[in-house]
């Protein structure tokens, strides 16, 4: 059976103001990160040996990386090179420029001459020797509308008949590279897209050129044996028959990617089968620290305990809490920047919770009846911060309304105003 690994996703140079400056390389520590991630799926290639590495787009955040950035991506692949292990780079959204108007960055590979490396750039079938025999690619780079429809085809037509038109030329244009297809070799589609049956992860937020969303019925096709897919950060596998995977990013880019596992595909393949397995990779824990302090007595002291339990250290953290006006100086803040300390990276975000926002106690509800007491006492039992005035105020309320008693009673009936007497006036 032919190894294949399957990444996609690096996003090489993301993340920088998760990180800092490491004094002793001068690089941002979240490229390390992400070195560190793409280093660890070579070594794998390598150590197997696989038959091919199938990269499924998105290299860097964009197609115009750094050159430090770009030097450390080629780094890893040439590894491969020596290696002799094939490699096919398929261009991603991310790797466009102006979508697509003007080339992609991974195609200096191909200008290059790079061996055994292949970009796919444009749908194209690819028929690629390796160690354990040959294996059939069929690149499907992201598309985007004006790549398949022209202004004057979309004039007059609703989004809905845009959409069909634009899979109805996907599907005919697909269909052309499989009638070429050697149906006794193995074969893989490797594609950057979103399926209508895949669950979004930060790409929506990443995206810089709008494409669309391909049926997964026009990728579970028997002709092919896996479908190698890109774009989607989250791991997940869309069908068993045949395998449709996304083997997600290799390292988080943000805090919406704090739950998911990253990692990369193991595959196994012969005509008309396919084995494959999750390899995880150990990256940067993220973790978020919410926290209601708006009724505590001590909102310091629920802070601090919360950060002690939690597993912080080397983690990027972002701690949110959210906390009355009045209590803001209860919250040392040098304190909190010490519990923090073990932490790779961390912000700290206040949050002023509002006092006309606080919800009506259900006794003193409309439609409730109170003695004016029964009342005070019931709002002072919810006024933490007036604890130690209650006493001092219920015996206050209670003088006021001596007072009014006495005053009602001396009124003279004969001063009273009748109600018609009002009505009158």
């Amino acid at each position: 059976m032919i190894k294949i690994l399957h990444l996609s996703d690096i996003h090489m140079g993301s993340g920088f103001s998760h990180g800092r400056v490491n004094p002793e390389t001068g690089l941002n520590t979240r490229l390390e990160d992400f070195m560190a991630a793409l280093e660890c799926c070579i070594d794998r290639a390598i150590d197997e040996p696989v038959d091919l590495v199938l990269f499924g787009g998105d290299a860097f955040p964009d197609s115009t990386p750094p050159p430090f950035v770009a030097e450390a991506f080629a780094n890893q692949f040439r590894r491969l090179v020596d290696a002799q292990i094939p490699t096919v780079l398929l261009v991603g959204n991310h790797d466009q420029h102006t979508q697509g108007q003007g080339g992609a960055s991974l195609c200096i590979y191909r200008t290059l001459g790079v061996p055994g490396f292949v970009v796919g750039d444009r749908l194209d079938t690819h028929r690629i020797q390796t160690r354990r025999g040959p294996v059939q690619i069929i690149t499907l780079p992201w598309l985007t509308r004006s790549t398949l429809l022209t202004r004057p085809e979309t004039e007059g037509l609703s989004m809905a008949e845009v959409g069909q038109l634009l899979i109805d030329r996907l599907r005919l244009a697909l269909e052309g590279e499989i009638r070429q297809l050697d149906p006794d070799v193995p074969t893989v589609l490797l594609a950057h897209l979103m399926t209508d049956t895949a669950r979004y992860g930060a790409e929506r937020l990443l995206a810089v050129s709008k494409g669309f969303t391909v049926p997964i019925a026009l990728l579970a096709r028997s002709c092919f044996d896996y479908v190698a897919l890109g774009h989607v950060h989250r791991h997940q596998v869309l069908c068993e028959q045949p395998p449709i995977v996304y083997p997600g990013s290799i390292e988080r880019v943000d805090f919406s990617e704090e739950a998911e596992e990253k990692g990369f595909v193991l595959v196994q393949l012969e005509r008309g089968k396919a084995e494959f397995e999750f390899c995880p990779l150990p990256v940067r824990a993220f973790r978020t620290i919410e926290l209601d302090l708006s009724e505590t007595n001590d909102p310091q002291g629920k802070l601090l305990h919360a950060l002690q339990a939690a597993e912080l250290r080397d983690a990027v953290v972002r701690v949110i809490y959210h906390i009355r006006s009045e209590h803001l100086d209860q919250i040392d803040a040098g304190v909190v920047h010490q519990a923090l300390a073990s932490t790779h990276n961390y912000t700290i975000h206040p949050e002023l919770v509002s006092q006309l926002a606080r919800p009506r106690l259900p006794e003193l509800g409309v439609g409730r009846s109170m003695e004016p007491m029964e009342a005070l006492k019931t709002y002072l039992a919810n006024r933490d911060d007036l604890r130690e005035m209650e006493a001092a105020l219920l015996s206050a309320a209670q003088s006021l309304l001596s007072e009014q008693d006495a005053d009602w009673g001396a009124i003279d009936d004969s001063a009273i105003v009748s109600d018609s007497q009002l009505r009158l006036l």
